[in-house]
């Protein structure tokens, strides 16, 4: 049985508990010293799952000696532990280590998560945590078909799907679908390499490579797409393949434009459209959930493009703007940004609302029409179960995508050691807005952070002021910024 079968067959990385226990406390014994910052946290995670196991009980007996790997290792050596029982807290410590591991990136972690996965599904084989844990081990190795199965078993145990897992699936399903649709295109294009001699991928790729570099692009051809025919027959890893697509459409577009065809580059408009269909999917999947309507989603270059160029106002839900006259003004902006539970009263406020910003939390105004609405979460999965169970379908033509879930933390970097309070909405888009830095105008309008109270629709008026967030430090980093301030308007541009 080959390894992807193995794994297909879910025995790859199966095992006891006590093997997967002493792979652990090795592990953790390789990552004494290491200062990359991921396998610094993993440390963390396998310490404390060693301190976990040390100290239970074995079989009707009393903890004792000493604890850490050395006493893991001590302990299954002479088989103690209990046995093959997987308890809750050493199964949430492994999973816990596991996607620690995964996180890291390389490929011994990927193998310690392998095992752990595959481990803790054959202890547990009705474990929700383990088999979302196993899809995105598979996921992670590769292995797409055994990932759609496993996430699949997933969905099986649980009646609440708060992690996207069965967007995921459509997902990785239509991009497979593109894939395939890809190739057999790649194949039609170049017939003569059906002819070509089997060989391994590596080679063929090599030896297509080296008679590009002597000018032989035509001979280097079907030795290309043979390797990428090849790659796709033998059940390599998805990530791999994507790599050499890219290439190789690289090299196709290049050799186009050098040899002045506007045909030939037309040509490879349905190719690159399949590409680009395939690898959009396997990152954020297709907006199958009839909740989302026929929205369009945007990353943070598309949202970059939309809003460069234009003047924007962002305007507060406070008292103050309640008591203002510039509701005509804020209308003659070309984008007006609100936020949450934002009130309408035209003198006041002005009626247009461009981009609706809203934590996933809060379910106000998500009703209202506009043209982008970008909602915002600091946790993926959380986030993504609102955007299912909120959103209404017609209401917003965009939807801001992942990259725009949490502007200060996942686009600017910026973490709690340099910013420990939450960041409110307004902040993280203003932020957003001076980091990308295409606006020639940029007004707050009415920001008070909430020294005149708020200005709400009704339902949201019995809401207190959150004390979560940081207004101080909010207000003091707008103020270090601001070239204009007068008592409705601030302007950073």
């Amino acid at each position: 049985m080959t390894v992807v079968e193995e794994r297909r067959a879910g025995t790859r990385g199966a095992g006891r508990l006590e093997d997967c226990l002493a792979a652990c406390a090795v592990h953790s014994g390789k990552l004494v010293g290491t200062v990359d910052p991921r396998r610094v946290e993993l440390a963390e995670r396998l310490r404390r799952l060693m301190a976990l196991w040390s100290t239970r009980p074995a079989a009707g007996t009393a903890p004792q000696g000493p604890s850490g790997a050395a006493a893991v290792l001590k302990r299954v050596v002479k088989g103690g532990g209990g046995g093959t029982r997987l308890g809750n807290d050493v199964l949430d410590a492994l999973v816990s280590v596991a996607d620690k591991a995964l996180h890291c990136g390389y490929d011994d972690e990927r193998r310690l998560a392998e095992l752990i996965s595959g481990t803790v599904v054959g202890l547990r084989e009705n474990s929700r945590a383990g088999w979302r844990l196993r899809a995105r081990v598979l996921e992670a190795m590769g292995d797409e078909t055994a990932a759609v199965e496993a996430f699949e078993r997933y969905l099986s145990l649980t009646a609440n799907d708060g992690t996207g897992v069965a967007a995921k699936i459509a997902g990785m399903r239509f991009a497979a679908e593109r894939e395939g649709e890809l190739l057999e295109l790649l194949g039609r294009d170049c017939p003569a390499a059906k002819d070509v001699p089997a060989r391994p991928v590596t080679e063929l790729w090599d030896e297509g490579l080296e008679l590009r570099a002597r000018g032989g692009e035509e001979e280097a051809r079907p030795l290309l797409v043979a390797a990428l025919l090849e790659h796709a027959r033998s059940g390599a890893p998805v990530a791999d393949r994507q790599d050499l697509l890219a290439q190789y459409l690289d090299l196709r577009v290049r050799d186009a434009r050098a040899d002045g065809d506007p045909a030939a580059v037309g040509h490879l408009a349905t190719t690159a459209r399949l590409w680009a269909d395939q690898h959009r999917a396997r990152r954020r999947g297709p907006v199958a959930d009839p909740t989302m309507g026929d929205v369009e989603w945007i990353g943070l270059g598309e949202f970059r493009n939309m809003i460069a160029g234009r003047s924007v106002c962002l305007v507060a839900n406070s008292g103050r703007v309640a008591t203002g006259s510039l509701g005509r003004e804020i209308d003659d902006y070309d984008l007006v940004v609100r936020f949450n539970s934002f009130r309408l009263e035209p003198a006041h406020t002005g009626t247009r609302t461009d981009i609706h910003v809203s934590i996933h939390k809060h379910g106000f105004n998500w009703e209202k029409p506009v043209t982008t609405r970008l909602v915002l979460g600091g946790l993926s999965h959380e986030w993504k179960y609102s955007l299912r169970n909120r959103l209404v379908p017609g209401a917003q033509q965009y939807l801001g995508d992942e990259s725009l879930r949490w502007p200060l933390r996942n686009v600017g970097k910026v973490g709690p050691e340099a910013w420990p309070a939450i960041p409110t909405s307004g902040f993280n888009m203003l932020w957003l807005l001076d980091f990308l830095d295409v606006n020639p105008v940029i007004d707050l309008i009415g920001f008070d952070f909430y020294e005149s109270g708020a200005y709400r629709v009704e339902a949201a008026m019995k809401l207190p002021i959150t004390t979560v967030h940081e207004y101080t430090s909010e207000k003091d980093w707008v103020l270090e910024r601001a070239r204009r301030v007068t008592d409705m308007r601030i302007s950073l541009r």
